[in-house]
């Protein structure tokens, strides 16, 4: 066990787990704000979802693009960790590529938003969108090669072309409320599945 510093503060490591905990507390909330509110919600709007005050927000993320950057990555990580996760919790592959590829347009949702506020840092948005095919695409060919091992769905999908198609299917959700694009890809998965022996 650590010893504690002088006049009984708290050891190094302490503060870290601190600062690591309310770091992640704040893209958690600023993901959550930015789903409803834009991007551009205030800070204030933020710090207050996550339960701290604004200098913690500066003190991680200096800037608007570098806590953009931060949740976008922080939702790459999460959508990335869930898939290995699900494979070894759900009752099939297929139960578990269908939650995945819920989570992944959860994702899709979070990120048009995040993407636009990028694309004017075309370097950092490159970085990213390589960072996201090298995170994602592997964790659904685990998925699609588990499916198809069971028996639950054809051979020959490509997950980069699926993760795609699901993007494109997810497009029209922001210009028509009424638009629910999980109907589509239900759709979708639908068509990958093998025929049922009768």
């Amino acid at each position: 066990m650590a010893a504690e510093g002088p006049a009984g503060d708290s050891p190094p490591r302490s503060k870290r787990a601190d600062a690591q905990r309310n770091r992640e507390t704040v893209l958690t909330a600023a993901a959550e704000v930015f789903v409803t509110s834009g991007v551009d919600a205030p800070i204030r709007q933020i710090a207050a979802q996550a339960g701290v005050g604004m200098a913690t927000i500066y003190r991680h993320f200096p800037t608007r693009a570098d806590l953009v950057t931060a949740v976008y990555q922080h939702q790459i990580e999460a959508c990335a960790e869930a898939g290995p996760s699900l494979l070894g919790s759900l009752d099939s592959p297929l139960d578990a590529l269908r939650e995945w590829i819920d989570l992944f347009v959860d994702f899709l949702v979070t990120k048009h938003g995040l993407a636009d506020a990028l694309q004017s840092d075309s370097d950092r948005f490159a970085a990213l969108h390589a960072y996201f095919l090298d995170r994602l695409v592997p964790v659904c060919s685990l998925l699609l090669d588990a499916a198809v091992e069971a028996g639950d769905i054809r051979s020959g999908t490509q997950p980069y072309e699926l993760m795609r198609g699901i993007g494109n299917l997810c497009i029209g959700r922001d210009s028509d409320p009424d638009y629910d694009p999980r109907r589509l890809i239900a759709l979708l998965l639908q068509g990958l599945q093998r025929p049922q022996a009768t």
